[in-house]
């Protein structure tokens, strides 16, 4: 992808691909989700789940599968209320630069 992916678009990409998943889901899985929309490496996307943490966005839990400790990820109030906010500045601002592409409104 030739355009720049900023902190708030990996946040809010991240948000959305975990609360599909009612009772979370777990760091491989949402890597390999995220790159069906934007190539993101894990070194880079652990960050972005911790900072998510931090903010109070994701809980996180362990679950045991297969034998060894697997990390699960699930969105908070906190984090479906940013999610929203995110969703409705990405309606408003992917619209304008349609219309900017398209040769539409210039303000």
């Amino acid at each position: 992808m030739v355009f720049n992916t900023g902190a708030a678009l990996l946040d809010a990409i991240v948000l959305a691909v975990v609360s599909r998943e009612n009772g979370g889901t777990y760091g491989y899985k949402i890597t390999q989700d995220v790159r069906k929309a934007i190539n993101v490496s894990e070194s880079t996307l652990y960050p972005v789940l911790r900072r998510l943490q931090k903010d109070d966005c994701l809980e996180v839990y362990d679950m045991q599968c297969d034998g060894r400790n697997r990390r699960y990820y699930k969105v908070t109030a906190k984090g479906m209320a940013q999610l929203n906010l995110y969703r409705e500045e990405w309606i408003r601002y992917s619209g304008r630069i349609s219309q900017l592409f398209e040769g539409g409104a210039t303000a």
